[in-house]
């Protein structure tokens, strides 16, 4: 275990106790609380397990390593940028794909630029965006989020 996860385990731990201490009966009516609603994601849980198992299975791990390898990291940032532009998952499910591609041999920087414009950019929803915000907003808001998205990959790839 690394020392952040350490920190936080420490600090939950001290919450929780200056939490009872405070207030058992609260406490534990929270406690009560969030145990029906990890009951209620827990088909979410495994749902995400399940997608990012097919994921897995119909994408060979020789693919994602020519794809988003590291042989053109500039052509492999643009194109999973496009891909998470036009995918839209939550990203409760984006953080462990990602992960999952990194550990099959996708490169840093395009996996980011899938995940952050996987979050940023809505090429699906832009209909919607148009119809409430009008479609000059909506174009420039989401072209300018695949462009910081390419950035912030790059940033993340330098600092990683």
């Amino acid at each position: 275990m690394d020392i952040f996860t350490m920190v936080f385990w420490a600090i939950a731990v001290l919450l929780f106790l200056t939490s009872i201490i405070r207030s058992k009966k609260n406490t534990l009516e929270a406690m009560k609380k969030s145990k029906s609603m990890m009951g209620g994601m827990l088909g979410e849980i495994v749902a995400i397990i399940l997608l990012i198992g097919l994921v897995l299975t119909f994408i060979p791990p020789e693919l994602v390593k020519k794809v988003l390898g590291t042989s053109n990291t500039f052509v492999s940032s643009v194109v999973a940028a496009i891909i998470g532009s036009i995918t839209l998952i939550p990203a409760f499910v984006a953080f462990p794909l990602v992960g999952s591609l990194v550990d099959v041999g996708a490169s840093i920087i395009p996996a980011v630029a899938f995940l952050t414009t996987l979050t940023m950019v809505g090429v699906v929803t832009f209909p919607l965006e148009r119809k409430e915000f009008g479609t000059k907003f909506a174009f420039t808001r989401n072209l300018l989020s695949f462009g910081f998205a390419i950035v912030i990959a790059w940033v993340m790839g330098g600092l990683l």
